[in-house]
Order: C-alpha cells, then structure tokens, then sequence
C-alpha cells in the first residue's frame, strides 16, 4: 500500500487548508449557529474541490475531510461527496453521471445520505416508489437529493422537494442540520446494481467519516497542545506536567491510528480491492478512539474545556456526533466480527 498522496492529491490538500483555516473561523463558526455556512460552500464550489473528488479519489477525499474535521468547518462537504459524487461516479449510469455530477460539483446540488437508517426502515415498490422514515439524516436541511438504500439493500436517489417527500428539523450533538425524511410513495431513481453498490457506498462513507474524525482529533489535539504550553501553573506550563504529557501522548496514538486506518481503507478502494472490513475497522477507530480524544482535549484545558463557547467544545461535539453516525465501538466491532466469521 502507498499513503503518499499524489501531487494532485497534495495541492488540493493545501487548497483546502488555506480555505478552511482562512473561512472556517472561530468568530464565523460561532455566528453560523446551528447551520451551515453558505459563504464558505461557496467558496469550497469556486475552488473546484467538489468537483475534483472523482479524479483525487476516496484518499483525496479523506484527505480533504481532514483539514475540514481540523476546524470543524460547518459544510456537507463529506455528506455531499461520500453520498453524491462518489457514488453517482462509480456506479450511476451515464445519463445519471452527466445530469448530476456538473451540479454536484458546482454546489447548486448538495446530496446526503440516508446511511445508516437506525429506527427506520424505507422500502421499494416494483416501480421506485418508496415509503418508510429515516430519523436522523446529516445536513438533510440543505440537501436538494438524497441517497437511500431500501429494506434489500439497493440503493436510490430522490430529490428532497419531490412529491411523496417530507423533511422536518432534528437537533444532533453536532451542527450538523440534521433532518428526519419521511417517504410516502416517492418516486426515485436506482443507482448501481443491487447490495453490491450499497456495500460499497457504506465502506467508501465509513472511509471519509473516519477521515473527516481524524482532522476533528487532530484539531482537537493542536488546540490542547497550544493551551498547555502556555498555560502555566507553580512558574511552569502545564505541559511539562508528567500527566499531561501521557495523556496527550495517548491522544497521538490514538489519532494515528484513525488517520492510518482510513487512509488504509480508502487507498484499497481506489485500488479496487477488498475493504469492507477495513472500512469497517477505520469506523471502530474513529468511533471508539476518536471519543477518548476529544475527551482529552477538553480535559486538557481544565475549567476552559467546560466553557461551551470555547473553540475546543466544538471539537468535543463533532467526535462524540461521529462516534455515534458511525455506529458506536461495540456495534462496529460486532459487525465486524461477523464479517470475518463469514469470510473465514
């Protein structure tokens, strides 16, 4: 395997950290409230880094995931490329490929993804129409299609203003314009051929969810570093203090092992290789890892880490967001488990 980035890779990495870390600003972050930040989708749209994702691929992807997580920028960048470009991509037709992706890219259309529909079930009827409810959709609130796998595993594309198709507001850990989707017989669109397109699309979405969980632990970490080193306490900063420094230590290790494991799995799905299960394995460590290092970074800062308007709270919210969209550790791991036992 090679985690090198390619130099296409590379500069839209550097393209995307100067636009977060130039856009995505405590002050903007904080008047953005609970929505999203329309200026800055612009300006991701304007510099071609929506449209790139087919040709940087699924580690350009989670590469450029990481310097969103890095601020907690309020855009669908992951929803609207995990569940619209790349899939329409890899497994739309062509006619799907012209109409959507040009739109996708551009922003005018922002996609997300029903996945997965914990407490919902959505069904397909002979002629694509579909019922069912899926609770809690990310970025649902400024999505003009969504991507929804039915009760069999296949996969549908709808739009949200379409007859049979209603949306209402849900408030998730994360601002992450949540909504609920209730079908009542709307009519959609396949996309791809049967599970096998779904199995894909949940590893290539579990692969940028775990990226974007990397740069959401790494920014938490750089906040806890910069707070330490200049806090002191007894006439010395608090990293020097024995504890500190392990728990930090501990943090690094642990968003190393986030950062690996998605770039593992992104790389074999751009080489076309097996990943469920290493799809699966970069989630669990977003999932269970990326929880214990949020928690650090806000244990680091002491009485701060408690002040919900500091920066790093927003980094405690968006770990603990995704540690619950990926699946929860112990669901993950059962997952799997059973992945394995089949195979084996």
């Amino acid at each position: 395997m090679d985690f090198h980035p390619t130099e296409e890779q590379a500069a839209a990495a550097g393209l995307a950290a100067q636009i977060f870390r130039d856009l995505a600003t405590h002050e903007r972050l904080a008047a953005a409230g609970t929505g999203s930040d329309p200026e800055l989708w612009k300006a991701l749209a304007a510099s071609g880094l929506i449209a790139a994702i087919p040709d940087i691929g699924l580690l350009g992807l989670v590469l450029l995931l990481e310097e969103q997580g890095r601020t907690t920028a309020q855009v669908p960048y992951a929803a609207s490329c995990a569940y619209g470009m790349l899939p329409i991509a890899v497994h739309g037709s062509a006619d799907q490929r012209a109409r959507l992706l040009p739109v996708l890219g551009t922003g005018e259309a922002v996609a997300t993804g029903a996945f997965p529909a914990r407490g919902g079930r959505i069904t397909a009827s002979p002629d694509g129409r579909l019922t069912g409810t899926a609770p809690a959709v990310p970025w649902l609130r400024d999505a003009t299609h969504v991507l929804v796998p039915d009760a069999d595993r296949a996969l549908w594309l709808l739009r949200t203003d379409a007859p049979g198709v209603r949306t209402s507001p849900v408030e998730t850990t994360a601002p992450w314009s949540a909504g609920r989707l209730t079908l009542t017989g709307a009519r959609a669109e396949r996309v791809g051929a049967g599970p096998a397109a779904y199995e894909d699309t949940l590893a290539a979405a579990r692969t940028a969810f775990a990226g974007l969980q990397a740069g959401v632990c790494a920014g938490s970490l750089a906040r806890a570093v910069e707070y330490t080193c200049t806090r002191e306490q007894f006439g010395r900063p608090l990293s020097t203090n024995q504890g500190v420094m392990l728990r930090a230590a501990d943090a690094y290790m642990d968003t190393e092992a986030i950062r690996v494991t998605a770039y593992e799995a992104a790389w074999r799905i751009d080489e076309g290789l097996p990943a469920r299960e290493h799809g699966l394995t970069a989630a669990w460590w977003a999932s269970e890892a990326g929880k214990r290092v949020v928690h650090a970074g806000q244990h680091l800062h002491g009485g701060m880490g408690a002040d919900l308007d500091h920066p790093v709270h927003r980094h405690f919210l968006w770990g603990r967001q995704l540690d619950a969209y990926l699946g929860c550790g112990s669901e993950l791991l059962a997952e799997l488990g059973a992945v394995l036992a089949q195979e084996g």
